[in-house]
């Protein structure tokens, strides 16, 4: 069983191996947590023209010389030999790495995920039913909505303004805890 966590990957370099659709699916990924990542591959799909200014684009053959230096890793070329050598390489220099044609060799898993604003939902079968994932994962884009992005940042506005105006811990905690309780609408009036 894998263990759940939120990474800051702010100031980590983040390489993906691999032109085709899992590579893109995987950086586009990580642009939705505004980071860059640099991409390698022979060939990129042309979904990847869509991205290449938010993405280094790298053309050429995987070499480790693009990974020393990197903290997380994707390995996603239609080549399971290839895939195999990065995935030993980073288990054996203490990288990340995400081997996407071989969970064993992977240290870590990206889960399906529902983002809206600072709420962050994730879903994983431990890579034994992606299906059932995606189906959780649509489930859950229903039930929280983009409106969530909105009162997750007005729930945390509130919380501050408690937090500062109510030295009280007790009354403090029990203020908060309603806070859920609010419409979008009464946190408003709150701020």
């Amino acid at each position: 069983m894998l263990y759940p966590i939120n990474l800051n990957i702010d100031k980590m370099k983040i390489t993906i191996i691999g032109g085709g659709k899992i590579a893109y699916r995987k950086a586009t990924n990580f642009l939705n947590f505004n980071k860059t990542v640099t991409v390698v591959s022979n060939e990129f799909i042309e979904e990847f023209e869509e991205i290449k200014e938010k993405i280094e684009m790298i053309y050429d053959k995987y070499d480790e010389k693009y990974i020393e230096d990197s903290f997380v890793v994707v390995a996603a070329t239609n080549n399971k030999q290839i895939n195999h050598e990065i995935g030993v390489y980073c288990n054996q220099n203490g990288k990340l790495v995400n081997v996407v044609d071989d969970k064993e060799l992977s240290n870590f898993t990206v889960p399906s995920y529902v983002k809206r604003g600072e709420l962050l939902l994730s879903v994983s079968t431990g890579g034994n039913s992606p299906s059932l994932s995606a189906k959780i994962k649509r489930e859950l884009e229903e039930k929280y909505d983009e409106s969530y992005e909105e009162y997750i940042e007005l729930l945390g506005l509130a919380r501050k303004k408690i937090i500062e105006e109510n030295k009280d811990i007790k009354e403090r905690r029990n203020k908060i805890k309603a806070l859920i309780d609010l419409s979008i609408d009464e946190l408003k009036e709150k701020i």
